[in-house]
């Protein structure tokens, strides 16, 4: 047995204190179908880093990471109780419109999805549906977030080529430039390289890190290496609870709570 307890260092609670944190959580409860996968989460996410989630299969780590941009809502016998707070904006109020919550965040999956059109449509695609229509910006738009990936000088004579034909890498990278391509506040990451070969990985991690500067950063990973490469922060979940929140370090190299100390060593997967 064992009771969370939600740590977090002093030196983390100050800056989440000293600062007006992008992301807010509040009483956050998920039940599906009857089983609660979520269980009171309290929690400040500090700005302009990146945080991982870590915790044992089934914890509920990828169900905290929807609740951000209310992709859990797509789950049948869904039911949430609580705030989830963007810039001081309740994604979960009544009059919440969730097309506009999305726009606010940049999405990696665990898998690339090109969509089924050229490499320059797909990043095109976003500001498109925004309303965009001047060729001019759009290309600009191109050009600007493929350069922001890493990706522009290895498909720049090729931009009308299917995004199909991109490695997986590529297409990840392709996938990023995308969601930058909207201007989102957040960029969530669900165990967005696990696809990968090493190398691919390595130029995902360095993007999510040069990126901090502009973006809150989210990402779930089991990967605990990953997770001290790339994270300034990390939240432990086990049995959908919070055990604890701090900085990487302090978390990983010295857990405070048992159970942390005990998944870090391997003992619990």
């Amino acid at each position: 047995m064992y009771t969370p307890s939600s740590i977090q260092t002093a030196e983390t609670q100050d800056l989440v204190n000293t600062s007006i944190p992008h992301i807010q959580i509040k009483d956050l409860n998920v039940t599906i179908e009857g089983k609660r996968i979520l269980k009171n989460i309290n929690l400040s996410i500090p700005n302009n880093s990146v945080t991982s989630i870590i915790g044992p299969s089934g914890c509920g780590k990828t169900t905290l990471l929807k609740t951000l941009n209310r992709l859990v809502d797509d789950t049948k016998g869904v039911d949430i109780t609580g705030s989830v707070l963007v810039n001081g904006e309740d994604l979960y109020a009544k009059d919440a419109e969730v097309t506009h919550i999305r726009k606010k965040m940049g999405l990696l999956s665990q898998k690339p999805f090109p969509l089924p059109m050229s490499i320059f449509d797909n990043v095109a695609y976003g500001p498109r549906i925004h309303g965009e229509k001047n060729k001019q910006v759009l290309a600009q738009i191109v050009e600007t977030e493929l350069r922001n990936v890493g990706l522009w000088d290895e498909v720049k004579d090729r931009l009308d080529a299917s995004a199909t034909q991109l490695s997986i890498g590529q297409q990840q990278r392709l996938c990023l430039a995308r969601g930058l391509a909207v201007k989102p506040e957040i960029i969530l990451g669900d165990e967005s390289t696990s696809a990968l070969d090493p190398v691919s990985t390595q130029t995902i991690e360095n993007l999510l890190i040069s990126l901090k500067q502009d973006y809150t950063i989210v990402l779930v990973t089991h990967i605990l290496r990953q997770a001290r490469r790339v994270s300034d922060y990390i939240i432990f979940v086990y049995n959908g609870e919070i055990i604890e929140f701090g900085k990487t370090d302090d978390v990983l190299l010295h857990p405070q709570h048992e159970i942390t100390q005990q998944y870090v060593k391997g003992f619990i997967s």
